[in-house]
């Protein structure tokens, strides 16, 4: 087959989640209500744990950095996988594709990261809740999200510069919704072996250490709980970390499965089912999981509404 230097190639078609003309109304409807959901749900958390007294917190500054981060990536593929529903053929500019990819790793990236700061936040508050001030400072805080941040950017960048560097073959079709590693990497013509390797090394390294962070955080956690006297105090703190480890287990679960394994165990439609939960379903989850469900964040909503409505009479 004839290799064609990237440069010539100006666009991809993205195939979308399904081929199958019946599904693709009801699809449209479902993941357009799913992705209005997260918006909103996303942008209000931010909104909301900015502008309330009462939730500057550690807590829920990390909540704030995750609902950025979900409604990062979820907006980074949610419209142009809209998109993919209501034309006949979606096409995406090489320029466009790579700055997709590039978003998207730092996006998840950062999320993993960011989760694990929180486990061990929640770590802190329960078990010495006495230094909790103390040991999460602002300073402390804010260099728990800006490190992610400065990594996840660096490789992003490295990922998606080294594989667009890449000869690709005259084929553009890419058989996803969006633009990912693994259906990238089928087009190329050149040697896969390195960029494979690279995206290997970093996805194990990024889960296991930060997955590493969550187990030692919550066996620590558990431990404490079940050294307290108080049953109301046990319940309270397991109903802390309950939402958190859901969301944990969904997350990291799909990562290791779409990520970790060998690329010869791919299988591409697998994926976009597994890609869904976590660049759709789980940002759509996370501001109710972790927020909604909260007292404080009830209050603070509360708080907000009967403002609106005065100012508004």
């Amino acid at each position: 087959m004839e290799t064609h230097n990237l440069t010539m190639l100006s666009e991809f078609i993205l195939m979308g989640i399904t081929d199958r003309p019946e599904l693709q109304a009801p699809l449209f409807g479902l993941f357009l209500v799913i992705y209005v959901i997260s918006v909103v749900g996303n942008l209000g958390m931010v909104i909301l744990t900015k502008v309330d007294s009462r939730l500057q917190t550690p807590m829920y500054f990390f909540l704030r950095h995750l609902a950025l981060t979900d409604l990062g990536y979820s907006t980074t593929v949610g419209p142009k996988m809209l998109v993919n529903f209501v034309v006949d053929q979606n096409t995406i500019s090489y320029y466009f594709c790579a700055t997709q990819l590039a978003f998207f790793i730092m996006f998840i990236i950062s999320e993993l990261f960011i989760l694990s700061a929180m486990s061990y936040d929640r770590y802190v508050a329960i078990c010495n809740p006495l230094l909790y001030p103390v040991i999460m400072s602002q300073k402390v805080c804010q260099m728990l999200v800006a490190v992610p941040y400065l990594y996840s950017t660096f490789v992003s960048l490295l990922v998606t510069i080294k594989l667009f560097n890449l000869s690709f073959c005259g084929y553009n079709v890419i058989n996803h919704f969006y633009c990912d590693n693994f259906p990238l990497i089928s087009l190329l013509c050149s040697n896969t072996h390195e960029i494979e390797y690279m995206i290997m090394i970093f996805s194990a390294f990024n889960l296991i250490f930060t997955l590493a962070i969550v187990l030692m955080s919550y066996l620590l956690i558990f431990v404490a709980i079940l050294r307290m006297n108080s049953a109301e105090g046990r319940r309270k703190a397991f109903s802390t970390c309950g939402s958190h480890l859901t969301v944990v287990t969904v997350f990291y679960g799909t990562l290791t499965f779409m990520y970790v394994k060998p690329k010869s165990r791919h299988s591409f439609d697998t994926d976009k089912v597994a890609s869904v939960f976590y660049t759709l379903v789980i940002p759509m989850l996370n501001p109710l999981i972790y927020s909604l469900r909260n007292k404080d964040v009830k209050y603070a909503l509360q708080r907000m509404w009967k403002k609106l409505c005065h100012t508004c009479s």
